[in-house]
Parts: structure tokens; sequence; C-alpha cells
């Protein structure tokens, strides 16, 4: 009776941590953060980062600015925003994988790179790379909520389908996958109340 007790709860943990924490499995689905895209503009988006790649006018911006404890970060031009956005979109971006979308052409940004656990900046450098990004759907629109690193500069696939083509969607297998879920958990109730747990 013990080891049903035991089982029982971990598996309410196991599928309550998998509908708090799961990650979209396709791009522009609604997301689970409500804070992601202003979180992704306020990281990556910045008025004011300086105009130079000299690391001391960089670590003097970073520690100013709140990030000593991201060891790599990228900031793209704030005129680039509606570009950016556009890479949620059929406009500017082609699916890559799970919710990333990659941009149909490279954008030119920089990238910080810091020791970690200080501002001790080591490198700062220009890229021009395809964007990598986690789009999900924040108020009826398909937003950018995480900057994904693209150390091999990967480039979209010809083959690949605009990000928010409806073909891409899969509100429906979400919504299923959710009701599933709650499927095992009354499943799980109910043995819980047979058994007198």
């Amino acid at each position: 009776m013990a080891s049903l007790r035991v089982f029982l709860s971990l598996a309410i943990c196991l599928l309550l941590g998998n509908q708090t924490f799961a990650r979209n499995n396709a791009p522009c689905q609604p997301s689970k953060w409500n804070n992601g895209f202003s979180t992704f503009v306020k990281r990556h988006i910045r008025s004011g980062t300086p105009n130079s790649l000299n690391q001391n006018e960089w670590e003097k911006y970073i520690k100013n600015n709140g990030g000593c404890d991201r060891p790599t970060q990228s900031f793209l031009h704030p005129d680039e925003l509606e570009r950016v956005k556009a890479v949620c979109t059929d406009r500017g971006g082609k699916v890559f994988k799970e919710n990333l979308c990659i941009s149909d052409k490279p954008f030119t940004f920089v990238t910080v790179r810091s020791e970690p656990g200080t501002c001790g900046i080591r490198s700062v450098r220009d890229e021009k790379k395809h964007l990598i990004l986690a789009c999900e759907v924040l108020d009826n629109q398909c937003l950018p909520v995480h900057f994904e690193g693209n150390p091999t500069d990967e480039k979209p696939s010809n083959n690949a389908r605009g990000c928010q083509d409806p073909s891409t969607r899969t509100t429906k297998d979400s919504a299923s996958s959710f009701k599933m879920t709650w499927f095992w958990l009354l499943f799980i109730l109910i043995l819980i109340i047979i058994y007198g747990y």
C-alpha cells in the first residue's frame, strides 16, 4: 500500500509538472508565460546600448542595466523591433523546430560574453546570422519570447513552412493533450479514493 501511495504521489507531480513547464511543440501556440515578449525585449532589444565593440563600455553598460548573471547576451538594435517580430510570422520567418522559428534573412547583432558570476567581459563581437526565436501567442499575436543561439549558422530550409502558417499550428493537438492529462489526473484521483489514500 505504501508503494502505491508513493507511485500515485509521483504520478500526480509528474503530470502537473508536465502541464506547467512543458514547451510548446510548435510555434505560435498560446504562451504559458505572460511576460515572455516584454522579457525578450528587455534582454535583447534595449535602447542605449554602446555603439562600439569596446569591452569597457559594454561592461559599464551591463553593470548599470543588469545582466551580470547571464554569461552570453545578444543585443539587436531597437530600430529592428518590427523586423524581429516579423520572424514569428509568414512574412519574416520559417518553422525551424519545436516552437522555434528562423528568420528568412540574416540580422546583425552584438554578442557579449562575460565571465560567469561576474560582469568581466571576455568578448564583444558583431555577428550576422539568421535569428532563431521561440515564438508564442500573447494577446492574439505571435511574438518572440526567447532568443536561441545559432552557433552553427543555421539557415532556413526552402521547404519549411512559414512561421505562422495555419497548418503549423497544433492547438487542437495541444488541447487534446491537455484533456488527456486531466483524464489521467482524474483516473489517479479515483484510485486514491478507492484505495483510501
